[in-house]
């Protein structure tokens, strides 16, 4: 792992990119993602995530290393990426029913181009920041709660579940992840990712696991 993990990392990483730019390989993705949502949310955040995870434990050893519970942990990623599909859907459907109902002013198709622009970059911030202040914030603690408990059984150690929830720092948490990560980079990450259209959206926001595994793992590794 130490000596070939830069050439496996970042040769998965190549043959990720091109399976998505190679057209015939593309347009089954695309359609894959329409038909079966949830399996694809599912294998998109276990791979890409726990990518992000090796990243960043390379980064806090400075040296490729092997993560423990490697395949318990792609199951919780992969839940949570079909969380997050549903999410998406519901954040999204909420913002426009909002609208329709006069609750959040709307604009019409007869409004100037540059009104309309601005609308859909408001609904876009809408989405991503009702979805990140609230799912995003207890998806996080969610998952930090699953990695602790089971690196924890890894160790030898047979935690319950109160005894994690204790052992982690919940005030660095809500500082660094609550306070800083979901408003300076969450929300504007995801408020791209809604200005995008279907297609690109779902390679867009899969992009993002990568950066969602590599930041809530270095958060619990650097301590």
């Amino acid at each position: 792992m130490k000596k070939y993990g830069t050439i496996l990392w970042v040769g998965l990483l190549a043959a990720i990119a091109a399976f998505l730019v190679i057209k015939p390989t593309h347009l089954a993705f695309v359609y894959a993602t329409d038909r079966f949502p949830y399996l694809m949310g599912f294998v998109k955040f276990a791979i890409l995530s726990m990518m992000g995870e090796f990243l960043a434990a390379r980064i806090v050893h400075k040296e490729w290393v092997m993560v423990k519970g490697v395949l318990p942990k792609m199951l919780v990623w992969g839940i949570l990426g079909m969380m997050i599909v549903l999410m998406f859907s519901v954040f999204s459907g909420g913002v426009d029913n909002a609208v329709a109902q006069g609750l959040i002013g709307g604009c019409s198709d007869s409004c100037p181009v540059a009104v309309q622009y601005f609308f859909k970059f408001r609904r876009a911030l809408l989405i991503s920041a009702f979805m990140n202040l609230t799912f995003g914030a207890v998806f996080m603690a969610a998952h930090r709660v699953t990695d602790v408990y089971i690196d924890k059984r890894y160790q030898g150690e047979k935690p319950s579940v109160g005894s994690v929830v204790d052992s982690i720092d919940w005030s660095k948490f809500i500082k660094e992840i609550v306070g800083v990560t979901i408003p300076v980079f969450w929300i504007p990450a995801h408020t791209v990712t809604f200005l995008l259209p279907g297609t690109y959206r779902v390679l867009f926001a899969a992009s993002l696991s990568i950066v969602l595994g590599l930041i809530l793992s270095f958060a619990k590794m650097r301590k």
